[in-house]
């Protein structure tokens, strides 16, 4: 039995984003020093000179050196690494890891290829064939869904493995439902930004009411276009879990994410949800009673209005997606030097 106690964990996404990277990893080590003992060390852009992505200005693009990165290693002496983006900071430790026969991991989080093709036409074979270049000598890809496994492997991606996620059922239950809004209540939560196809939510005609959580380059200007729509800023912890609540439907209109933290904390909340049949989504909703997907998503709102039960939707989340399992998934993952 491999038994690990430092794990370096390099990512170019870290606080203060807030988003489901962030709060996958932020999570899973602090479980795995709870239970396991494990003491992580975060290698992130704050510890570099860094400056925004120009197509995406949350995320801070770190100034590496090769001295910086051999730093880390020869003070931290880690057992284990994980490289869980494919940034500057992904690339410099990769790197080193070639260069000292280091054994490591690797995660594939975000659809970057087909975000690239939206914002800047870039075609998604070329985007694929870099990034199947990066994970190559991986001893494991680790991914958040089947589907994204089965998509990768088409593409010739290899040792591609499944790590799930969870819900803090601590946090996201149902609570009194807040809002007094014209019911239905459909509800958005997430980044407001062009590759969430936010759009496609607020365009539909219906008699009920809308609500955007989050925050994101298109905020101001969706704010101005769609006045009928109460944009509230970011939420977090309690406060999220009872706007997620008081919502009778969560959309989740995105076709470019690789799985959707935000459903399942909805529906830990007791919201069923919908969402097309993509990556993500149809990973996650297999029960009608807990929402619909499909190529109409005012269909799948309706359907869900008629049809899905709020209780059905708890159940559900705390069957099959824990922090805990998903922490134990990670940790067995881990290519020990």
């Amino acid at each position: 039995m491999k038994y690990m106690e430092r794990l370096l964990l390099a990512t170019d996404a870290w606080y203060p984003q807030v988003n489901g990277v962030v709060r996958t990893l932020s999570t899973v080590t602090n479980i795995l020093a709870r239970d396991k003992g494990l003491e992580t060390r975060i290698v992130d852009p704050s510890q570099f000179r860094n400056f925004p992505c120009p197509v995406y200005p949350e995320i801070r693009l770190a100034l590496t050196s090769e001295e910086s990165i051999a730093r880390h290693f020869q003070d931290f002496q880690p057992d284990c690494v994980h490289i869980a983006t494919e940034g500057p900071i992904g690339k410099a430790v990769r790197k080193y890891c070639l260069r000292q026969g280091f054994p490591f991991t690797t995660s594939f989080h975000t659809r970057f290829p087909e975000y690239l093709r939206k914002i800047a036409l870039v075609p998604t074979s070329i985007s694929y064939r870099v990034l199947r270049g990066f994970h190559a000598p991986s001893e494991r890809v680790l991914v958040p869904s089947d589907s994204i496994k089965q998509e990768l492997e088409n593409r010739g991606f290899q040792n591609v493995h499944v790590w799930g996620r969870g819900v803090d059922t601590k946090v996201f239950y149902p609570r009194h439902r807040k809002l007094d809004n014209k019911r239905p209540i459909l509800m958005y939560v997430g980044r407001v930004s062009r590759e969430k196809n936010l759009k496609a939510f607020l365009d539909i005609e219906f008699q009920g009411s809308k609500v955007v959580v989050g925050d994101g380059p298109l905020r101001k200007s969706l704010k101005k276009k769609y006045r009928e729509v109460d944009f509230v800023g970011v939420k977090k912890g309690d406060e999220l879990a009872a706007y997620y609540s008081s919502a009778d439907v969560f959309v989740f209109p995105s076709k470019s994410d690789t799985f959707g933290l935000v459903i399942i904390e909805a529906l830990a909340c007791g919201t069923p949800v919908a969402a097309y049949e993509v990556p993500g989504p149809k990973d996650i909703i297999t029960d009608k009673h807990i929402g619909r997907i499909g190529p109409d998503l005012r269909q799948s709102i309706l359907m869900c209005l008629a049809e899905c039960r709020r209780e059905k939707c708890v159940e559900f989340v705390k069957q099959n997606y824990t922090w805990e399992t998903s922490a134990q998934v990670f940790y067995d993952s881990l290519a020990k030097a």
